[in-house]
């Protein structure tokens, strides 16, 4: 069973890293397909054991997260992901489900184009965009309504009179095709770097802090969903067409077809015909036409039941592998790229590809100048998907593995439950420290305003940080002489650090980056110690024996405090008035236990993450969705109808924040 559950929790940490990658970085380490393998693997796991379930899950959760460059706004109808077929076997499955608990045979389905881009969420209030936030967590987002009113295709003002007076509408930021090639015709002409393709091109531009700068970018807005409680509307694709009554860009492309058959016709169609496409895309969503049937099938904790997105098969090509680099991540991993002579694939030029592992690699056994064949994996993310046998490079020449680390030299190590080595030279080791700082300063850890990546890897070069405890003794005369480092930027990173000291122990804890110790991790630890000297006091056998936190956690606690530059590192957080207390230890009271929430709508008094952080402090858990198992449905302004028709069909409790509050009183 300790193996079982190591796997569950290297799975859970492995895509939590990638959609941090994905979604706040705009970096693509891996392909949709495999990402989806992990999810699959791990929610089939998850099934199986239930006693290792975690309510923080990635499982259980929707899109990437927050960035800490914007606030963070409740969406007011959460964003669901889809979820996602690759063949016609699966596509089938999903209709028989929905046969099963609709008993309905004679489905219209409205199958659209999935756009490949950063998806929003646009509120309208009276006729006016009121706000517009990123898909976030899908329960909040980052407003980014100042970058959004610069695209010229998403209306400030409605033009048609016949709209709700409050209404939400999804949609997909993109760049045409043409429009990007000319952005990157220019840039290569001024001498800049070039973008790498349309999708991270957008993604990364509607998160720019300069609205003016995303003005200068080619972007547009096709919407697809509009959400809406009007009970006239009886169909998905009624909706649309609404909403190019209202003057939104709702391309052209649906089609409502009848069955499984009309499916399959449309998805063939635009497999062969995408490339004629004025944009990219990745796909085809297939939703349910009837908005009565959808209610009928309602949702997952993550998807909707009655919508599924098939992707294309990615396009696989042979070139000639010139070379292997070896990168070295925050916590050590030892991550494998290939260097390819370049070679066009569905539309953009590849010239690296993601070997992803030690034992992928040696299980390819690679050599230099093999011909392999490479494939776009969810057309983005380049991978390595075989060798051509009858033109590989010279036996002699085949490409070993590093046994010391790129960067720093240290012996590497691997463990049996791993795929991959690590370095242990965590202090030291230049991507390592910065990447630890990087972590350490981000939003949830002690969110401090001022010290963005680059500007952590000049103060790293410069000698003003070496690790994370040099943040509070910074020599603000010395930075504020580096260029670009002006009076009130040195005030306010300043102001930032000194607001971080008041965060709390579990901050710090998740933080400090230990290996495998996440945001879940740290909560559940901190109910059972009360400070960071009684952490550092627990041996191996007493970590383990704590709910959650498997054998490789503990391991990995008890060897980063037996490092005496780690304990060195605990003593100057000491001394530079960091919080090392649980303050919350046996403060709360444990009356919510074995009582589970759903929370919906937006509040007066507290955020939802607070409304969260109240329940679980008080021995309560959290989920997304509705069941038989939900003791209370939380509900605030605008809770969504789905949730509170669910929770009174089951005869589930509606209670308000204030009722939450008198039942924890």
């Amino acid at each position: 069973m300790s193996e079982i559950k190591s796997r569950i929790l290297e799975l859970r940490n492995l895509i939590i890293e990638h959609n941090r990658n994905y979604y706040d970085l705009d970096k693509n380490l891996i392909s949709d397909f495999d990402y989806d393998e992990l999810l699959s693997e791990l929610i089939k796991l998850e099934n199986q054991y239930p006693e290792f379930q975690d309510q923080n899950s990635p499982s259980n959760r929707v899109g990437g997260g927050l960035s800490n460059k914007f606030n963070s706004e409740s969406h007011i109808f959460p964003m669901f992901s889809l979820d996602n077929t690759y063949s016609d076997i699966e596509l089938e499955a999903w209709y028989k489900r929905i046969v099963k608990i609709t008993g309905i045979t004679d489905f219209e389905f409205c199958c659209e184009l999935k756009y490949d881009g950063a998806s929003v969420n646009l509120l309208y209030e009276n006729g006016k965009l009121s706000r517009g936030l990123t898909r976030g967590d899908g329960s909040q987002g980052d407003n980014i309504t100042n970058n959004l009113k610069t695209i010229n295709s998403i209306p400030i003002k409605l033009k048609n009179k016949s709209f709700p007076n409050q209404f939400e509408i999804r949609g997909e930021i993109i760049i045409p095709t043409d429009s990007f090639n000319l952005l990157n015709k220019k840039r290569e002409q001024s001498g800049l770097p070039l973008f790498m393709n349309p999708r991270n091109t957008a993604s990364g531009s509607i998160k720019l802090l300069d609205s003016k700068e995303v003005a200068r970018r080619p972007l547009e807005c096709f919407l697809y969903s509009v959400i809406s409680d009007d009970d006239n509307i009886n169909n998905h694709s009624d909706l649309l067409n609404m909403a190019r009554d209202m003057g939104f860009n709702v391309p052209l492309y649906e089609k409502v077809v009848k069955g499984l058959d009309g499916v399959k016709d449309y998805i063939q169609y635009w497999d062969k015909n995408r490339d004629n496409l004025p944009f990219e895309i990745d796909g085809i969503v297939i939703k349910v036409d009837s908005i009565k049937y959808q209610k009928i099938l309602g949702f997952t904790s993550k998807f909707p039941r009655w919508a599924i997105a098939y992707k294309f098969k990615a396009e696989n090509l042979a070139t000639k592998l010139k070379s292997i680099s070896f990168n070295v991540g925050r916590t050590g991993t030892i991550t494998p790229v290939a260097n390819l002579k370049p070679v066009l694939i569905s539309g953009s030029t590849v010239k690296r590809a993601s070997l992803h592992s030690y034992d992928q690699m040696n299980k390819l056994r690679l050599r230099f100048n093999d011909s392999v064949y490479v494939e776009k994996g969810g057309e983005i993310i380049p991978k390595i998907t075989g060798i051509d046998n009858k033109n590989r490079g010279f036996k002699a020449d085949e490409i070993p593995f590093p046994t010391n680390c790129p960067e720093c030299d240290t012996r590497l190590i691997k463990l049996e439950t791993e795929a991959n080595f690590f370095c242990p030279n965590t202090n030291n080791c230049r991507p390592q420290a910065i990447g630890r700082i990087q972590h350490f300063v981000s939003r949830k850890a002690m969110n401090i305003d001022g010290l963005g990546d680059e500007t952590i890897k000049l103060l790293y070069d410069k000698g003003h940080i070496k690790d994370i405890s040099d943040i509070y003794n910074l020599d603000y005369d010395a930075i504020s002489k580096i260029e670009g480092h002006a009076e009130k930027s040195v005030e306010n990173l300043k102001k930032g650090i000194e607001e971080s000291k008041s965060k709390s122990f579990q901050k710090i804890l998740y933080g400090i980056g230990i290996r495998y110790v996440g945001e879940s991790a740290s909560k559940t630890i901190l109910k059972q110690i009360k400070s960071i000297d009684e952490l550092i006091a627990l041996d191996f056998e007493s970590l383990s024996k704590i709910d959650e936190i498997g054998d490789k956690t503990a391991a990995s606690i008890t060897t980063f405090f037996k490092n005496d530059d780690n304990i060195k590192l605990i003593d100057r957080f000491r001394d530079s008035g960091l919080n090392l207390i649980n303050d919350k230890f046996n403060n709360n009271s444990l009356i919510l236990s074995n009582l589970v929430f759903v929370i919906s709508g937006v509040f007066e008094k507290y955020s939802r993450e607070e409304m969260k952080n109240i329940i679980e402090d008080n021995g309560g858990k959290t989920s997304s969705s509705i069941s038989s198992k939900t003791n209370y449905l939380v509900a605030g302004k605008n809770v969504g109808p789905s949730k509170f028709n669910k929770a009174n069909e089951l005869g589930v409790p509606v209670i308000n924040e204030v009722s939450l509050i008198d039942l924890i009183s």
